[in-house]
């Protein structure tokens, strides 16, 4: 990596402490700098109104996507259809699969109250091409009776097949109105034409399709964007600037599928110089080419790649290159602010467009779910709209170092960044709008040539992705797009300041709560780690580097907070078997008649406690949990041979555990609750614990279930002996010295390290223990099972979670990248060593080839490794008993099926290569493997019923995928195959406590389900007390009425 690239990190790494700065706070910072005053903002309302009155005076016609976008939003059933429709049935390869298609979003939608509504024919049309099943032509007049029964009377008196020939050309001809060509050629003809007719300047093009997937994937990007590069050039003078005519627009993410942070060193070697060949061709023909903003996790990579090009000699004296920034992003200002610097010390000119952005919903999501502190995008319009006009403001000061394009449909915008310009005296700016719309708002302005229309250019088939973003962006009730030019809506109210509503408040959306408060004030939601940042990948790794560098690490039994680990056996690495950790010391008999004594004598102490002093000490473990995050990561990265995604997600996990706990203990736990009854006496029930409890932990999860299982019990007033996984005893060893620190009683919770067999086996022996709570194999837990009934003395309840041959089916409909992304996660994630992982993937015959080829190719952009390291998918298994399982098991499976695929792995540790196995027959396989394996299976989906059946009698339960747009079809799935997680059209592992509770049935477990209501309840036992409140002297209650 060239030297200018490292000094350029550092610069851009700084944007990161304004990713999840504090919205109400920023907002302020905004408001005191905006470089409007009174007058100007005056102005500014007074001309966007004017803007809205002559257009609605003029009579313009609106565009297709605008009257597309103010008749079907996703905030109505028909808009949803729709957009299911149009995303799904041009890829359906099957017929019966598309009348299906067509048929369940036909019933699901009202599709009278559309016809008629908008004033656009092609609106109308499409609406009763929907409503009539696919006849693009004015209805006839029977129809007024009811759009129901001219359905149904349709349908019987032409049939299927022309009903479905009719759908698909109403989606085409859809398409062809929000795409400007499928070609560049095709679109650069059509562009020609509104030129002509001074609808638009030039144009932007933008090539439809989602990001590459496999290498294969962007080579066909790359050549797309290359010949779109070469026909523009074909088409315009060289001697013309940048400005002066059409460009294209490049998704970074198209042109390698590991786009990623992360993968940093990858994308600057493997994407970089298929970019710069890009730009050296634009620079040649002296075109515009702008990098287009993606996820905010991508802006700080996106913004070094772009300085690198600005640093090539091969493009100096090149005006044309872009970039576009979010405004709805908190780092937008700053990053103007630093380009502006960039392009004066490079001597290059920069083309900024900026937009608002059309990632918000997926940003808001994905903060939550990675549990960010806050959001790295502002969570109001007007918030948005305010740092909008900020940027425009200082895009308008780096003039001419950039030259400004405003991609806005808003008349407010529009309105004030003409008077900003006036100001600045500012002239050589362009505005931008989307193909379809804004065309009525530009010529009122008189800029109708003076526009860059930003068009997508491709296959109706890929349409979808960018219509949903367009639909997210402008198809709420209250946008602008919305309200334009419905005379029913009071100018006053389409464009007024959103300067005045931030100052009014609320300066944050008050209904969409930050990451940390997701789950309410009760329950603080656990705090992830961004590693789209340099400098948290950078603590991870120096965490691992301290812990291979340091003093080795130790394990053993902790006997009422007293440790012992004198004298105890190697532990080596999972990822580098030369590698020693530490010592581990088993438990001996004593050991555990001394914890079990301990955890008698203490269990009633415990447990008048009370729920609610319990729960506060819970709750004081997850947040030292929490506060170890780093240090816990790196150690199951080094003892358990996690990656940092999945340390850190487990690490969560176990936080959440804590906390959600502590809830139900103080819901549950604390007190007595009056039940009815008769006058003259009183019934309470109360919760208890059922004496000590025996926790039997698993390796995969050494910390995250090992936590769930004990604070559950610890919670319901039990005390525990915890017994974890032999592979795994360091981190146990550490979570316990760190609840312990937290306040948790020394003889609450003991620790008994070693094998099953033998601490294990003592343990579900001995009468002392009141209750077992196992996660681990299903051959374990009938042994346990019957060790447990043999026993004398009381019955116990045994809670198990076992693992499951978990199945994935997929149909016609699915969508191949998202398909692809989620097998990959849910078969090699966690190197496929999660009982929730998926197993066997049903692939229907008719696009099987087309996924599989997809998957093969994905794979090889895998990287298996050492999962110390940031940028590694996949580590190693978890030791030479599980590799040399696998190993035998696939040697086996090569002359029973056939191996479709499988990747290398690295030597030096317990590593083994994600492998694809095909199958003739659901019969070839009994049971789980557990590792990277996934098993492949053909068929028909209209059989599902039949091939469902066949998954269910295998007898497991626990987790279930299906990939559909048809939801006739993921019931029929959940019909064939009871399972007690169900994940639809996503991965199928990373269930979400109190969010996802998790646990199977059958096979599977036992039930309840852990992170749920019910499951702490379990560890407890329920005590009555009645009382005849008459033997003294009659009910008082009753007598004070």
């Amino acid at each position: 990596m060239p030297d200018t690239l490292k000094q350029a990190e550092a610069g851009w790494d700084s944007l990161d402490r304004l990713k999840f700065a504090d919205e109400e706070a920023l907002v302020a910072d905004l408001l005191k700098a905006l470089p409007l005053d009174d007058r100007a903002r005056t102005a500014a309302v007074r001309r966007g109104r004017e803007l809205v009155s002559s257009a609605r005076a003029a009579g313009r016609p609106k565009g297709m996507m605008e009257s597309f976008l103010e008749e079907f939003g996703l905030s109505n059933a028909e808009g949803l259809a729709l957009m299911c429709l149009a995303e799904a049935l041009l890829r359906v390869p099957d017929a019966e699969t598309r009348d299906d298609l067509i048929a369940e979003k036909i019933r699901s939608g009202d599709w009278g109250s559309h016809s008629g509504q908008s004033d656009s024919w092609l609106v109308n049309a499409s609406t009763w091409g929907l409503m009539l099943t696919g006849r693009v032509i004015g209805p006839p007049s029977d129809a007024k009776k009811g759009p129901s029964t001219f359905l149904s009377n349709l349908i019987r008196e032409s049939g299927e097949p022309v009903i479905r020939t009719a759908m698909m050309q109403a989606m085409r001809i859809m398409g062809e109105q929000f795409v400007l060509g499928r070609t560049v050629d095709e679109a650069l003809k059509r562009g020609r034409k509104k030129v002509k007719a001074g609808e638009a300047a030039n144009f932007s093009f933008d090539m439809l399709g989602e990001g590459a997937r496999t290498k294969e994937d962007a080579e066909r990007y790359f050549t797309s964007y290359m010949q779109a590069i070469e026909a523009v050039a074909a088409d315009g003078d060289a001697s013309f600037a940048p400005e002066e005519k059409n460009g294209i627009s490049v998704k970074l993410s198209a042109l390698h599928p590991r786009y990623e942070a992360v993968n940093e060193a990858r994308v600057h070697a493997e994407l970089y110089p298929r970019l710069l060949a890009l730009c050296e061709a634009a620079a040649k023909a002296n075109i515009n080419l702008c990098l287009d903003a993606e996820e905010a996790d991508r802006l700080v990579i996106s913004l070094e790649i772009l300085e690198r090009l600005m640093r090539e000699p091969s493009l100096k004296g090149w005006a044309g290159l872009g970039l576009a920034v979010q405004a709805y992003q908190k780092r937008a200002l700053e990053v103007i602010e630093k380009l502006s610097r960039l392009a004066g010390e490079t001597d290059m000119r920069l083309m900024v467009r900026l937009v608002k952005g059309a990632y918000w919903d997926t940003e808001i999501k994905h903060a939550q779910e990675e549990g960010m502190v806050n959001f790295p995008v502002f969570t109001t319009k007007p918030g948005t709209d305010i740092n909008y006009l900020s940027c425009a403001h200082a895009l308008l000061q780096a003039s001419p170092r950039i030259y400004p394009q405003f991609a806005t449909h808003n008349a407010h915008s529009l309105a004030t960044i003409l008077l900003m310009a006036e100001s600045e005296g500012v002239t050589n700016y362009e505005f931008q709008r989307l193909h379809g719309m804004g065309e009525p708002l530009y010529g009122a302005a008189d800029k109708g040539d003076k526009v860059r229309v930003y068009a997508p250019v491709g296959a109706h088939k890929d349409l979808l992705p960018y219509l949903v973003r367009r639909l997210l962006e402008n198809g709420a009730n209250t946008s602008f797009v919305h309200s334009f030019l419905d005379p029913d809506v009071p100018v006053e109210k389409v464009v007024d300041d959103p300067i005045a509503k931030v100052e009014a408040g609320p300066r944050r959306h008050p209904r969409i709560p930050t990451p940390p408060r997701l789950y309410g004030p009760m329950r603080r939601n656990s705090i992830g780690v961004d590693l789209s940042q340099a400098s948290e990948r950078k603590v991870l790794e120096e965490n691992v580097e301290q812990l291979r560098q340091g003093s080795a690490l130790v394990s053993g039994p902790i006997i009422s907070g007293k440790p012992k680990t004198e004298g105890g056996a190697e532990v080596f690495a999972p990822a580098d078997t030369s590698r020693r950790l530490g010592t581990v010391l088993e438990a001996s008999e004593s050991d555990a008649d001394a914890a079990l004594n301990a955890a008698v004598a203490f269990q009633g102490e415990w447990d008048a406690l009370g729920g609610a002093k319990r729960a506060k000490i819970l709750s004081d473990m997850g947040d030292a949990l929490e506060a170890n995050m780093d240090r816990l990561v790196a150690l199951m990265a080094e003892e358990a041979g996690k990656t940092f995604g999945d340390g850190i997600a487990e690490v969560r996990e176990a936080v959440d555990f804590c906390r959600y706990y502590a809830i139900q203990a103080e819901e549950h736990f604390e007190g007595a609750t009056r039940l009815p009854g008769p006058a003259g006496e009183t019934n309470r029930i109360s919760l208890h614990g059922r004496g000590v409890f025996a926790c039997i932990s698993p390796w995969n999860f050494p910390l995250a279930i090992f936590t769930g299982q004990i604070t559950a019990a610890l919670g319901a007033g039990n005390t525990v002996i915890a017994k974890p996984a032999e592979q795994a005893p360091i981190i146990a060893y550490e979570a316990v010295r760190i609840f312990q620190s937290a306040g948790l009683p020394g003889d609450a919770l003991h620790l008994l390290p070693g094998r099953g067999e033998t601490v294990g086996a003592y343990l579900t022996r001995d009468p002392r223990v009141k209750g077992v709570c196992f996660t681990g194999g299903t051959d374990t837990a009938r042994l346990i099972n019957r060790t447990l009934a043999e026993r004398e003395g009381a019955i116990i309840p045994l809670i198990a979670e076992t693992g499951g041959l978990n199945g994935m089916f997929v149909d016609t409909t699915a969508l191949r990248e998202q398909v692809i992304d989620d097998v990959l996660v849910s078969a090699f994630g966690s190197a496929g060593q999660r009982c929730s992982a998926l197993r066997l993937l049903f692939l229907p015959r008719a696009t099987a080839d087309f996924l599989l080829e997809g998957l093969k190719g994905a794979m090889d952009e895998l990287k298996i490794g050492d999962p110390g390291e940031a940028d590694t998918d996949i580590g190693p298994v978890i030791d030479a008993e599980a590799c040399g399982m696998l190993n035998d098991y696939l040697a086996r499976m090569k002359g029973e099926a056939e191996l479709i695929k499988m990747l290398e792995a690295p030597q030096g540790g317990h590593f083994f290569g994600p492998a694809i196995i095909e199958l003739s027959s659901i019969d070839q396989i009994e049971k789980e493997t557990f590792g990277p394996v996934l098993h492949v299976l053909r068929y028909d989906p209209d059989n599902i019923a039949e091939v469902g059946a066949q998954l269910e009698a295998k007898g497991y339960g626990l987790t279930l995928g299906v990939h559909s747009r048809l939801e006739s079809f993921a019931g029929k799935v959940r019909q064939a195959v009871h399972a007690g997680n169900t994940y639809v059209n996503r991965s199928m592992t990373g269930a979400v406590v109190g969010v996802q509770p998790f646990g199977g049935e059958g096979l599977s477990g036992t039930g309840p389900k852990a992170g749920g209501p019910h499951y702490m309840l379990r560890f407890g036992t329920e005590r009555v007390v009645t009382v005849d409140v008459t033997a003294q002297g009659g009910d008082p209650e009753l007598l004070s009425l």
